[in-house]
């Protein structure tokens, strides 16, 4: 029977009921998001990795409101006020906002001023006032003068405290001011006074006023910032006169002198309860969706510099480049293995360039050098223009790469680990190196924070940027595959079922008893359980191993299956793995059962045509213009080569290499209005682009990739 909480899911995400029950129920049996998506399609209905994350978040959240709603049973059962219209009314609710407005009147409080009011016995006189039916207020209020109520008018005062709170815990009274917010509120953000000098970054949201349902992302995250840095007071503001008059539709009955005194109250209730309540509330909420949208994206631009083109197995030679302290050199072999380092001395102060350039071709030819890894920071570009000329005696392609998060894996724990007796700057280039060589194996050592992508990362719920980059690094490691034999500790933490204490078990394991033969292999190692090994199996590759399908993504759980079909041909299944014709007798309808569907067929042909094959695409080298050095080389109606290195969603930031970054505003990334700049361009992506202005002072650079051709 389909529960109530897969029943949500499907209306929420407009997913087919009988796929969110298929995938709802993996994940309530502890199967990892990568396992579901490829290994139970038929449970699934195809699903993608994303759409099943999505379902795992809703159900996260309906896990956790049915804990709250616990929690809230049993403290009103404390009170001895639960109902069972009450309990009931609470087991039916589906949304966090209306639980909150429910448990509300029952909720401990600190002392306010209704509560004062009801220590000192005025609560049966705002009952009287909000019955509304006398006018003889002032004669009712006297028989509530104490020492603590000097006068009917402390009374009446009294007994209005205690209705303010009354409306404000009122369900549909909240619920027409959240309208009220939802329909029309406006966003308004003004400097500090006596900041406007040192908050000019923030000068823009000066005095800016917009609907809040108009507010870009960006811009809120912005204004956000300002606010908590105190360059910027922001609020969200409504048309009060009307919001009150809807909440005193309401609660107001009449036109005596109790229905004025509500009012009264009703007034006090909404400026002093009510509205600052609600404007918290969306101003939470209009933070949480400038926070899903930035991090969205910024977890697609991870996903492309993750999904980066690898060189492959070749031995490179890595620059870090530097004026003063020169220029750091690590010779690695194909695996990355740091072989040689040294450091050369080729640009300003010290012009060493014969010589640097005698190191260099040395390098080359004793270490059989395929290409050069070269840093894109300090230096980049002179360096660059050195090692183009030097004559290697054979093609040597010198690749621009990456540098962001370097320094941070440097001097990281990780690093230290790898190299303990290698400084800082050696590691450095090491990094640069293997970022070449692979760039996903290389940067899942670094906080994906410090990569280099996305915009306003350090503003956004970090438990959810965590999480949402956790499962992209994840998603990307899984859909490559992991060699098990030289994969580090890292790169294993991510594959499906293992995570830190499993991966280091692998590593450990591997030390002491050389390489893994094959997948059963990995029975062996520590706390390797069944449930484990179904889960991270798959997307761990074994080339050494006898049989070939341990180097594929097919699951050991259908190694029978292919079996069947290389015996059905006549054949080994390495043949039939290496033989089209043989693959072509193959009738994957007769293998259809109950446990195996057509996906999962479909998925392992395509494996045997291809095993073990990279998604990846192939590295490529871009030419800058070799005329432009420094921004003052730019001008006006050039075009130029770039390479994308950043999206966000008010355009994309392109390396036309010198040290500063332009800017493609979205409204000049087409020929055609864009919406959403990551539909256009995507990171590491080759584009040309034309200057359109120079902002020497402020070292902007404004492109377009209008009416060039691409």
């Amino acid at each position: 029977m389909v529960d109530k909480i897969t029943t949500l899911i499907s209306q929420e995400l407009n997913i087919p009921l009988s796929q969110v029950a298929g995938t709802v129920g993996l994940l309530r049996d502890d199967n990892s998001i990568p396992f579901i998506s490829r290994y139970r399609k038929e449970a699934t209905g195809g699903l993608d990795d994303v759409a099943i994350q999505s379902i795992d978040a809703r159900l996260n959240y309906y896990n956790d409101l049915q804990k709250r709603k616990s929690t809230i049973l049993k403290s009103i059962e404390a009170q001895d006020k639960l109902t069972d219209e009450l309990s009931l009314k609470i087991s039916n609710c589906w949304d966090a906002n209306t639980l909150e407005d429910i448990y509300l009147p029952f909720k401990p409080k600190r002392r306010t001023r209704a509560q004062v009011a009801r220590e000192r016995g005025l609560e049966p006189l705002a009952k009287i006032i909000m019955a509304q039916h006398g006018d003889n207020i002032e004669a009712r209020a006297r028989a509530y003068v104490t020492d603590q109520v000097p006068d009917v008018e402390a009374a009446v005062a009294g007994a209005q405290d205690i209705i303010a709170e009354w409306v404000s815990e009122n369900q549909a009274v909240r619920n027409s001011v959240r309208r009220a917010f939802r329909h029309e509120a406006v966003l308004t953000s003004h400097y500090v006074k006596g900041k406007e000098i040192e908050g000019r970054n923030y000068e823009n949201y000066y005095d800016y006023s917009q609907p809040l349902r108009r507010v870009s992302s960006h811009q809120l995250l912005a204004m956000r910032r300002g606010e908590k840095e105190g360059f910027l007071k922001v609020t969200i503001n409504i048309n009060d006169d009307r919001a009150i008059d809807n909440v005193c539709r309401i609660v107001v009955r009449g036109h005596g002198q109790a229905a004025s005194l509500v009012e009264e109250a009703a007034t006090d209730s909404y400026k002093r309860l009510i509205k600052p309540s609600i404007e918290t509330e969306f101003a939470a909420q209009s933070k949480a969706v400038a926070d899903d949208e930035a991090i969205e994206m910024f977890a697609r631009n991870a996903r492309e510099l993750l999904f980066a083109p690898p060189l492959g197995h070749k031995r490179v030679l890595a620059v870090d480049p530097g004026f003063r302290t020169g220029c750091k050199v690590v010779c690695l072999d194909q695996n990355g293995n740091l072989k040689h380092h040294t450091v050369i001395y080729p640009t300003a102060p010290h012009y060493d360039i014969d010589g640097a350039r005698a190191t260099m071709q040395e390098l080359v030819k004793k270490y059989d050098i395929d290409a050069i890894a070269l840093g894109n920071g300090t230096a980049s570009r002179e360096t660059e223009r050195f090692l183009k000329r030097i004559d290697y005696g054979r093609e040597v392609n010198v690749y621009v790469v990456s540098e962001n998060g370097a320094s941070i894996y440097s001097a990281s724990p990780i690093a230290r680990q790898e190299f303990p007796h290698e400084d800082v700057t050696v590691r450095g280039a090491v990094s640069i190196g293997r970022r070449l060589l692979d760039p996903l194996a290389e940067l899942v050592k670094i906080d994906p924070k410090s990569i280099g992508v996305g915009q306003y990362q350090h503003d956004v719920d970090q438990n959810k940027l965590k999480e949402a980059l956790h499962f992209t690094v994840e998603s990307c490691v899984n859909s490559v595959g992991v060699n098990i034999n030289t994969a580090s500790k890292e790169l294993l933490t991510y594959v499906a079922g293992l995570g830190p204490a499993l991966a280091q078990n692998i590593v450990d394991y591997r030390k002491e008893n050389g390489d893994f033969h094959s997948r059963r292999d990995l029975m062996k190692v520590p706390k390797m359980g069944v449930k484990t090994f179904t889960q991270a199996a798959g997307f761990l590759r074994v080339p050494e191993s006898s049989n070939p399908l341990d180097n594929s993504a097919v699951h050991p759980e259908r190694y029978k299956l292919v079996e069947r079909m290389a015996a059905d041909c006549g054949c080994t299944v390495a043949a039939l793995i290496g033989d089209e014709e043989q693959r072509k007798k193959v009738d994957i309808k007769r293998y259809l059962s109950p446990e195996v569907g057509m996906p999962t067929l479909v998925d392992i042909v395509k494996e045997l045509e291809k095993p073990g094959r990279d998604p990846r695409s192939t590295v490529q080298t871009v030419e800058f213009d070799d005329s432009v050095h420094d921004i003052k080389d730019l001008r006006k109606d050039m075009e130029l080569n770039g390479i994308v290195t950043n999206v966000t969603k008010f355009g994309a930031f392109v390396d036309i290499g010198i040290h500063e970054n332009g800017l493609v505003h979205i409204s000049q990334l087409a020929d055609r209005r864009v919406s959403d700049p990551s539909r256009v361009v995507h990171i590491n992506q080759h584009v040309r682009v034309r200057v359109i202005d120079v902002d020497l002072d402020r070292k902007r650079i404004a492109l377009s990739m209008k009416g060039v051709q691409q």
